[in-house]
């Protein structure tokens, strides 16, 4: 157990397609909702020594310099002493040099920073704000203050896009430099301001194609492309997400958090009021021994290099082709075998979840 992530879950708006568990930040909840953070942490943290550590959201960089800080020493209980990577979301417009400077001090070395889109026409139906002179600026500022490390993410598929719209956007944040770039599709989750409004989504042979002229891209600018929506240079790639792709147990805390212990799954409340009572678990469930191997193939395939088939039997004592139907679709070219890995095919990549359904 080497990975914890921290929810986080206030914003100062509430984007149109956003699903995560989030709250319009008030002062008062704020405070309330830390102290039964540290409450959490307290009664479930077993003092292991951390690898890696996220602070996501929401918008964690929405609090204030005071209330980081009231952050930053509850995350004293977690034994760092062997942290590798420690990552804060940040959504572009929060982000300052007073900012960046207290974040770097208490030991955050990567940045994901939310800017989504430069296009006005996305910008208006996200309900977002980005602007690339200022977003350059703050790029080349996190840099000068030492913060080496920076995600990016990237919106497409959204209504009325085109794929030179796409293009254009790229290419700016190309420009940026980063060293992580995180790609969305959008996706008309339920009880979003997009589905509630019932939003056209984009024509799936289009985003199809977004998603190719992404990859192409990318590869073409030295990203290695390593996991389903995910690009890093070398060396780059997010060491805290892949511990949820290689299905490796972490603890998540924090409204609306996921975590996976000592073989359990968990979910956390997203009812603030129950969480500052310490009714912390809405609901958990044990992982049993196949279940276990099917969420091995469910997240192990969304990585490009996709799974090991030592590893594989190392783990559970028996070979995938005999816990599941792989040949078929070896046969079929679904997916490809190569140097130990079983891995799905690059050009069905956007067909994942049926690939899945055929070995599930």
């Amino acid at each position: 157990m080497d990975s914890v992530y921290i929810h986080i879950p206030f914003c100062e708006h509430i984007c149109t397609y956003c699903d995560f568990c989030k709250h319009v930040y008030s002062y008062s909840n704020v405070n309330n909702y830390l102290e039964a953070l540290e409450r959490e942490i307290k009664d479930r943290y077993n003092g292991e020594k951390l690898k890696t550590l996220y602070i996501g959201g929401g918008t964690p960089s929405t609090l204030n310099i005071e209330e980081l800080k009231k952050l930053f020493k509850i995350l004293n209980l977690l034994n760092k002493d062997d942290l590798k990577e420690f990552t804060f979301e940040c959504n572009i417009n929060d982000i300052t040099e007073e900012l960046v400077s207290f974040l770097k001090n208490n030991g955050v070395n990567r940045l994901s920073i939310g800017i989504q889109s430069f296009n006005e026409n996305k910008l208006k139906f996200m309900e977002r704000f980005a602007n690339f002179e200022d977003a350059l600026n703050k790029m080349n500022m996190i840099r000068s203050i030492g913060i080496n490390n920076i995600n990016l993410d990237l919106m497409y598929g959204i209504p009325n896009e085109t794929l030179k719209d796409l293009k254009e956007d790229l290419n700016l944040f190309l420009k940026l430099k980063p060293d992580h770039i995180s790609t969305y599709s959008l996706i008309l989750e339920e009880y979003t301001k997009a589905s509630i409004d019932k939003v056209t989504p984009i024509d799936e042979e289009l985003e199809l194609e977004m998603y190719n002229y992404i990859r192409s891209k990318l590869k073409k600018k030295k990203y290695i492309h390593y996991e389903i929506s995910n690009f890093s240079l070398p060396g780059k790639e997010s060491i805290h997400n892949l511990n949820y792709w290689n299905n490796l147990e972490y603890y998540g805390f924090g409204l609306g958090a996921h975590g996976y212990i000592d073989g359990i799954r968990y979910e956390n409340t997203k009812n603030l009021e129950e969480y500052i009572k310490e009714n912390y678990v809405f609901k958990e469930e044990i992982v049993g021994y196949k279940e276990k191997q099917e969420n091995e193939l469910m997240l192990g395939f969304r990585k490009i290099q996709g799974i090991s088939l030592q590893e594989f039997y190392d783990k559970y004592q028996v070979n995938i082709q005999d816990a599941f139907p792989i040949k078929p679709l070896l046969k079929n070219k679904d997916l490809i075998y190569k140097d130990g890995y079983v891995f799905i095919n690059p050009d069905k990549l956007y067909i994942m979840n049926e690939i899945l359904l055929k070995m599930i």
